[in-house]
């Protein structure tokens, strides 16, 4: 019995081949907005002071990691669709604004839980009152939520050009399927300051962000399976 072939992955077709300057300002403001994570940070003088700035690495990584998955996650769009419109500009201003407003609420949140789980953050305590950290999670929150909005609206406004982009059928619903990628974002972040407002615990406001991978996920393999059903579709019809 000879084995079927198997079928090579479906390669996204890239629209946006050359960085355009409105890409070039969007990295300069993710470089800047890298470079406020560490701003702060002074060269140490002594041994003891090297030490002490290296409390902070943890704290770092995860922010840097947050904010490099932002900009994969902007660079994936305009790699895909390369849009210049007025729209896509007025959007992807508003992005770049969060990003520089999220970046300090998110290293102090990233400084705060590092010191409290791994015992790495500052000697002195950055929170002292517990609705002090209510309003750390929606300030962050609001952030997350702002962000990701953003991208989702970006992939509804490509999707509504499929005809200038010449989108066929897969990839069609592929761009669906980024929308609701990005829209699961927002509704965890909601969940989340739900949460707070509710009076519920802070570890859950946090612990639901978890949610996120499993969501999507989800919403990858069904999305998968709609873009499968499509192609055997189009094989067979004449």
């Amino acid at each position: 019995m000879t084995s079927q072939p198997r079928k090579e992955p479906r390669l996204p077709r890239l629209r946006g081949r050359e960085v355009t300057r409105l890409e070039a300002l969007s990295d300069a403001v993710f470089g800047f907005a890298a470079t406020l994570l560490v701003v702060s940070l002074e060269v140490p003088q002594t041994f003891p002071e090297l030490t002490a700035s290296l409390r902070g690495f943890v704290a770092f990584a995860f922010s840097f990691t947050m904010l490099m998955l932002i900009w994969v996650a902007h660079n994936g769009f305009f790699r895909r669709y390369g849009l210049q419109d007025g729209w896509t500009v007025l959007l992807n201003s508003v992005l770049l604004f969060v990003v520089l407003f999220y970046v300090y609420p998110l290293k102090f949140l990233s400084t705060a839980l590092s010191g409290v789980f791994l015992g790495v953050g500052p000697a002195k305590p950055m929170i002292t009152h517990a609705s002090q950290m209510s309003w750390l999670m929606i300030i962050y929150g609001l952030g997350f939520i702002a962000v990701f909005t953003c991208l989702s609206l970006l992939y509804r406004h490509a999707a509504g050009r499929w005809q200038e982009l010449d989108l066929d059928e897969v990839e069609r619903l592929e761009i669906r399927a980024w929308f609701h990628h990005y829209l699961i974002f927002v509704g965890v972040g909601c969940l989340s300051i739900a949460i707070v407002l509710a009076g519920g615990p802070h570890w859950v406001s946090g612990v639901i962000y978890g949610l996120i991978g499993p969501l999507c996920a989800w919403n990858g393999a069904v999305a998968r399976r709609r873009v499968e059903a499509l192609e055997q579709r189009l094989a067979q019809s004449p």
